[in-house]
């Protein structure tokens, strides 16, 4: 594996053909807030007592409130496009696959995304776009994985698309 190109370095955008199995970006970091707490919980309808009761959460395995799973991934959505290698190329996000969530996002904690291709995949149809598929990891401050999985996306090849 290319160790991970700090986002803040480069972000030039990718086509299909300028991607090899093994390119990785490191996004940059966004503290997860009180407000996020509410603001997801509110918008979503999610307001379980783990992410909206501090006396309930405390006697959870957890210790206290934590950060709404899916808003972590939303969050991980806007750090991903922030590293821009897909932000002219992309033609549409096809799916997630395997996701787990292994650790709590908690309030105060500073989330990433690390971003690695694993496929790389010309249509069989379509000679002006392939799939590419990237392992994806949320990452707290301290290194530790939050979640990971598999993104999807369709993306347009260079020798047949202008932006």
């Amino acid at each position: 594996m290319t160790p991970p190109t700090d986002s803040r370095l480069t972000s030039a955008n990718r086509f299909l053909e300028d991607l090899d199995v093994g390119d990785s970006w490191l996004s940059q970091g966004r503290t997860i807030t009180e407000t996020d707490v509410v603001a997801f919980g509110t918008w979503s309808g999610d307001m379980h007592p783990l992410h909206s009761n501090e006396e309930y959460a405390r006697r959870t395995q957890f210790g206290g409130r934590i950060f709404h799973g899916p808003g972590a991934l939303a969050i991980a959505f806007g750090l991903e496009m922030g590293i821009g290698w897909k932000e002219h190329s992309a033609i549409a996000f096809l799916g997630i696959q395997d996701w787990k969530l292994m650790a709590p996002v908690r309030i105060g904690d500073t989330i990433s995304v690390r971003e690695e291709v694993a496929e790389v995949r010309p249509s069989a149809t379509k000679t002006d776009r392939g799939i590419v598929k990237t392992k994806v990891e949320i990452v707290n401050q301290h290194g530790e994985v939050c979640q990971a999985g598999h993104w999807v996306v369709l993306l347009y090849r260079s020798a047949v698309h202008t932006p």
